[in-house]
């Protein structure tokens, strides 16, 4: 449930609830998604991947396949080399600053792996694609895959990232003896011991944050194709935006990057782990080369659930040092981040270790930082990457602090939040936070929740036989993401066009990006269409990711209002006889100051484009483009309450209540930015009771490679979710926006384990792993039981 004012109608600007307008066109089957695109001709793609999550390849014979009528081409990574095709170039290092810098502590470099798009030496995971099968037909296709004989040389497998560093462990890269990519220290060693040695309390946890995959509504799908006479390709696919897959591709492909053009219309769900580069987009580019026809692949479910990058997989061991009155002194531990296969992204892990410490005053902390290879799918960036798990394990600790020292959960809280008054504010880690009412989202959500509601509420349950539990949870988060925004506006006599680099996945950025423009130009809402998804229509940009699209579209669609402003105010002042000095501009009128000699926005569009007395530099389209850069952190943070109901004989739990108040800073559409929260808060509950990658550990092999097996959350298991929007203007950009997309998951998975574990307090349990599903809580029931026997 989301509370929404009555108030007049909405006239389309910042603040605003406005409808979506992408709704009626993605509802009524008028979108076009990466599958929809087709072009004559196109010839169809089928991967054939491995059964081994760790397998040498030491042939590949597809004479029966090609003996197929209908049989293309089959392409192997040896023919890959032969035609010199590079590695696929991730980008897996966060921009430092604002993120801090994770340095192995020898001094060595990262190790990065090579991404062959087709392998010619092993295999490292199961589902990874070793040739590509190409024919007229996908069912041709798939039958030519079924005989296409590889000869493997099974190796051993490793799935776990604390397996994969024992000196025993199965070695993936030969430049990697190891395993690890990264092995970092941040913070202070010595403080920290010190803080330790004096402390009265030390309180523990060690936990796995699983690994988890983003099961977008939408498949990937990609058609590739190259135009010989220009020798110009062109890639059709979703992800995250299209400026990396182009500048990727050409790379892999060995040409420059005006080679190569992208186009993505609408995307069917991203969450962070379609924003890296998958091999399939340049393959089926390379294969419309040497084919002389375009080529389509599209992802089936079953294949999407082996190859997708996914997300979390971390374990962490982590302690905190309390007074006895209960100020926190300081926090150390460990965190290993599961890379798979390839290395794809060490952002989840700089991520969360630099979050560790959450929103409190802990004045010394020190963390080991270690990327582990393993022979499971590559993870990447997942919603609010690493910030999740960061929060997991900070407010976990404070939870089970309160348990065993008799502390109150929320006077520990509230005694060592970060104040106000203190802000900026620098961790133990080396991040230092902007702004904010920490403690004042505390109080609205407890407000909101009805905590002091929650002892009646349980005593009712008990009458039924039933378990109740609230818990909170509290949460920062540091938005970055890559620097770089690009925005071209231009002004017709009948409308505005807003070119920018990024791309949306689901966010509504064709309404609330309009919002923008409406608020500054002060034109009607309807008259304004978003451009995006075609890099030779847009020249840069970062794509959605770590809650950036907002923020960074603030910033260069200011700028170009601004110049679209400023040119203007000239081309105005030669038509109206005035100095552009004695111009004023608001609701899309530029008016002579003093007087009601006035010419609208629409009206100077047009005169620049016919009018040949105006000087040469006021004639031609009347737009502006925007190109910035800026390495600057925003920092949304909340606080969510949740409640839960458990049946003790079956361990079933009942999510009963959810309240959230997420702070995002200036909400351009709070309409949407509720959506956003809800959305949020489902992944992180799916997360916390239900979804899990699970991997056998002798084999390898993906034991939960679809929905009969992977539990996904559904609409009937969730309450009605109470939700608030905060605005405290963060300092780091125009707006003031932080970011609204990725608060309602990042303290979703602790807040419910804390309401879990509260409910099953009276069995004396102290923490549950997740996912927390009814087995584990039966389980965890009856073994106290047991002991207490």
């Amino acid at each position: 449930m989301t509370e929404m004012t009555n108030s007049p109608a909405p006239s389309g600007m910042i603040g605003d609830p406005m409808r979506r307008k992408e709704d009626l066109r993605l509802l009524t089957g008028k979108a076009c998604y990466s599958d929809d695109f087709n072009l004559p001709r196109q010839a169809y793609a089928v991967m054939v991947r491995s059964p081994h999550a760790h397998a040498a390849i030491r042939g590949i014979d597809a004479s029966q396949a090609l003996a197929l009528p209908g049989v293309l081409a089959v392409l192997t990574g040896k023919d890959a080399a032969a035609d010199g095709l590079k590695t696929i170039v991730h980008t897996p290092v966060s921009g430092s600053p604002p993120d801090i810098p994770l340095n192995n502590s020898d001094g060595s470099d990262k190790r990065v792996s090579p991404h062959m798009a087709l392998p010619a030496d092993r295999a490292r995971f199961v589902g990874e694609a070793v040739a590509m099968v190409i024919a007229e037909t996908v069912a041709i296709a798939k039958d030519a895959a079924e005989l296409v004989v590889v000869d493997y040389q099974p190796l051993a497998a490793v799935t776990g990232a604390l397996a994969a560093t024992e000196a025993a462990a199965p070695l993936l890269w030969d430049a990697i003896p190891d395993n690890v990519s990264i092995d970092a220290v941040v913070g202070d060693a010595v403080a920290t011991e010190a803080a330790f040695e004096r402390a009265r309390h030390v309180v523990r946890l060690d936990t796995w944050i699983q690994r988890v995959t983003g099961v977008p509504m939408e498949p990937r799908a990609a058609l590739g194709d190259y135009d010989a006479a220009t020798g110009r390709y062109t890639l059709y696919a979703g992800g995250g935006g299209v400026i990396r897959p182009k500048q990727t591709c050409a790379a892999v492909l060995g040409v420059p990057e005006d080679r190569v053009r992208a186009i993505s219309r609408d995307v069917g769900g991203n969450f962070g782990t379609r924003n890296a580069i998958f091999p399939e987009f340049p393959l089926v580019l390379w294969a419309s080369r040497r084919l002389g026809r375009p080529v389509k692949w599209t992802a089936e479910r079953g294949e999407a659930f082996l190859s997708d990058y996914q997300g979390r997989d971390l374990a962490v061991e982590a302690e905190i040092a309390l007074d006895g009155d209960g100020t926190i002194l300081a926090m150390r531990g460990s965190n290993v981040s599961n890379l798979g296969g390839h290395t794809v992204s060490f952002v989840p892990l700089t991520k969360g270790v630099e979050l560790m410490t959450g929103v409190y005053r802990i004045p010394a902390a020190h963390f080991r930082a270690r990327a582990v290879h393993s022979t499971t799918p590559p993870t990447n960036p997942y919603r609010s990457a690493g910030r999740p798990e960061a929060m997991f394990v900070i407010e976990r600790l404070l939870d089970i602090a309160a348990q065993l020292h008799g502390f109150d959960r929320l006077a520990l809280r509230r005694r060592n939040i970060v104040a106000p008054e203190t802000m900026p504010f620098a961790n133990a880690l080396g991040m230092i936070y902007d702004n904010g009412e920490y403690e004042g989202v505390m109080d609205k959500v407890m407000a909101l929740g009805d905590w002091f509601g929650f002892p009646q509420r349980k005593a009712e349950s008990s009458t039924r036989g039933k378990l109740r539990g609230i818990g909170i949870a509290n949460y920062v988060e540091a938005t970055s993401g890559f620097p770089r925004e690009w925005a071209e506006i231009t002004v017709r006599p009948d409308g505005i066009d807003v070119a920018i680099g990024t791309l949306a996945s689901g966010q509504g950025h064709e309404t609330s990006f309009a919002q923008l423009v409406t608020e500054w130009l002060g034109v009607p809402f309807e008259r304004i269409t978003l451009v995006t998804g075609d890099t030779d229509r847009v020249l840069a940009g970062g794509g959605s990711h770590s809650g950036r699209s907002m923020r960074y579209a603030s910033i260069v669609i200011a700028i170009a209002t601004d110049a679209i402003i400023a040119k203007g105010k000239q081309i105005a002042g030669f038509i109206l006889e005035a100095s552009p000095l004695d111009l004023d501009f608001a609701a899309g009128k530029f008016t002579v100051k003093g007087t009601d000699r006035a010419i609208g926005i629409f009206e100077i569009a047009a005169a620049a484009l016919t009018r040949r007395d105006l000087p040469a530099e006021l004639q031609g389209p009347l737009a502006a483009i925007a190109d910035e850069t800026q390495r600057v952190c925003a920092f949304p943070y909340g606080s969510h309450v949740c409640e839960v109901e458990i049946d003790p004989e079956t361990g079933v739990v009942a999510l009963q209540r959810y309240a959230a108040v997420d702070d995002v800073g200036r909400a351009v559409n709070p309409l949407i930015l509720h959506g956003q929260a809800h959305g949020g808060i489902v992944q992180g509950v799916g997360q916390a009771l239900l979804e899990q990658c699970v991997y056998d550990p002798a084999s390898g092999q993906l034991l939960s490679g679809s929905f009969m097996d992977y539990a996904m959350p559904r609409a009937r298991d969730m309450p009605s979710f109470a939700t608030e929007i905060s605005e405290v203007p963060s300092p780091s950009n125009r707006l003031g926006i932080r970011a609204g997309g990725e608060g309602g998951t990042t303290p979703a998975l602790a807040v419910v384990i804390n309401a879990i574990v509260d409910a099953l307090a009276e069995y004396g349990v102290t923490h549950v792993e997740m996912p927390a599903t009814p087995e584990r809580i039966w389980r965890a029931i009856n073994e106290s039981k047991r002991e207490r026997a």
